[in-house]
């Protein structure tokens, strides 16, 4: 299994990009995969591709985020590995924003990540072993004009995984948040011609995630940060 202490992982908030780019490199390594998102129905390649299984829930639901692990359980045994993925982006003046939007936005992008870590915490705490890994943002650390609720939700997110690596280390379980500060390159997003590797590569993205899972403990991460080599930060 390439070294690895783990076998079975959990990808919330699965879709294009950075978390097919981390489904793969985990399923690479040996990994089981499972993932999860709202709809399914776009996951039906790249659940394929690395032969996962796929599970519908809503992230930010503590029933559905609950029955998500149990059906994970049952389908390949609890997972050692878990990723909070999700995000959700209310952009606006905050003399404009609809509060609904920001409670949304804030539900999905922090309050979901809470769900994760107490489901995974229940299965993980009691093998003594086990991994969190957080996807955080530029906005975990700065918030932008016009963008508070991202920042609010990202800001959240790195608490919950600064205290949970406080709580949960101790108990044999690694916990840590990457924050993407810069842009990911993508298909529909390439980066221009004249700056060559100017945006994040989500396969090299994932590369830290699975270096990640293969920390020593006695040298575990809590917080890695990725950025482009020409990012100003």
């Amino acid at each position: 299994m390439d070294g690895l202490p783990y076998s079975r992982a959990l990808v919330i908030g699965a879709g294009s990009g950075i978390s097919a780019a981390v489904a793969r490199a985990f399923a690479g390594a040996g990994l089981k995969v499972a993932l999860s998102a709202r709809d399914t129905g776009k996951l039906a390649g790249l659940a394929a591709e690395v032969g996962a299984a796929t599970f519908a829930a809503d992230a930010s639901d503590p029933a559905a985020v609950e029955r998500l692990f149990a059906e994970v359980d049952g389908a390949m045994g609890a997972p050692d590995v878990v990723v909070y993925n999700p995000s959700l982006r209310a952009r606006g003046s905050l003399l404009d924003l609809d509060p609904e939007e920001v409670r949304r936005a804030i539900e999905v992008s922090a309050f979901g990540g809470f769900l994760a870590a107490r489901e995974a915490a229940r299965r993980m705490v009691p093998l003594g072993r086990g991994a969190l890994l957080f996807t955080g943002a530029s906005a975990s650390v700065k918030g932008y004009a016009l963008s508070a609720p991202f920042a609010m939700g990202k800001f959240a997110l790195r608490g919950l995984a600064q205290s949970a690596a406080r709580e949960l280390g101790p108990k044999g379980i690694h916990v840590a948040h990457v924050v993407i500060d810069g842009g990911v390159r993508s298909a529909s997003r390439p980066e221009p011609a004249d700056r060559p590797d100017s945006m994040l590569d989500p396969a090299a993205i994932a590369e830290t995630y699975l270096s990640l899972l293969r920390q020593p403990r006695s040298a575990w991460s809590m917080e890695v940060e990725l950025r482009p080599w020409v990012e100003t930060f």
